[in-house]
């Protein structure tokens, strides 16, 4: 005779396994919003450390303890205040302001006097920016690129005026017109061109000017200040300009806005 097995006993309370994990997983919830919002740390570190204990040596997953370990790291940092986020996006680069020229002018004239009135250096507000023409009997030997040594305290009084905003500095190069073809030159472009670059570097390296402010232009004997009929006209011709760009003119500058 075949027994028949006996039925199976269906278990009616598994429901409460995952019940329980639910209570645990919000009781864990519970105490990490506890301890984030306590102005006592000391207490609610203490508070975390228990619960946190008992989870990893108790018969619950490990997947709370992590979360609420996660949270108590997470306690230990500052709240972060959305609105002040906010700004802190929305700020600009921080940025040197535009120079006043007519005062930066008024500023050189009374420091360079002494080679104003010796003709060393040229003052001249422009539309497009004042200009400081660096005339080559005082920087550059005849034919040559290389910036005078003596000619650097010059520089560094006009420098000075430059570190103090953020304005565009162009140097532009120029000749006469008496043809220049020597080894290293072959023309007065290049000529013209070689000691605005000489002048940006001295800028660069010993005043510690930023490159990305500064442009080099050559102009050769095509923009002359004086008539190329004299020898003192020709001498004013021979010169490398400084120039501080306007803000308007700046906004003409490639980059410019």
């Amino acid at each position: 005779m075949v027994r028949k097995p006996n039925a199976s006993h269906e278990n009616h309370e598994r429901w409460l396994v995952s019940y329980a994990d639910f209570i645990t997983l919000l009781f864990a919830f519970f105490v990490v919003m506890f301890a984030s919002t306590q102005a006592d740390k000391s207490k609610a570190k203490a508070v975390s450390e228990s619960v946190k204990d008992a989870l990893e040596h108790g018969q619950f997953s490990n997947t709370i303890s992590t979360v609420l370990g996660r949270g108590k790291h997470e306690n230990s940092k500052p709240p972060l205040n959305p609105e002040r986020v906010k700004q802190s996006e929305n700020l600009p680069a921080q940025t040197a302001p535009p120079a006043d020229l007519a005062k930066s002018l008024a500023t050189l004239q009374r420091g360079l006097d002494g080679e104003l009135k010796t003709g060393k250096v040229g003052l001249k507000l422009e539309g497009r920016g004042l200009v400081i023409s660096l005339r080559e009997a005082t920087f550059f030997a005849s034919g040559d690129d290389t910036v005078s040594p003596g000619s650097e305290a010059i520089v560094a009084k006009i420098a000075a005026e430059i570190q103090g905003f953020g304005n565009p500095v162009r140097l532009e190069g120029h000749t006469d017109s008496q043809p220049i073809h020597n080894s290293r030159f072959r023309s007065n472009w290049e000529l013209s061109v070689a000691r605005s670059i000489a002048m940006l570097e001295l800028l660069r390296q010993k005043f510690g000017i930023p490159p990305e402010r500064m442009s080099v232009a050559g102009y050769a004997e095509n923009a002359p200040v004086d008539g190329n009929d004299t020898e003192e006209g020709r001498a004013r011709n021979r010169r490398v300009d400084l120039v501080i760009l306007s803000d308007q003119a700046a906004k003409s500058e490639p980059g410019g806005k």
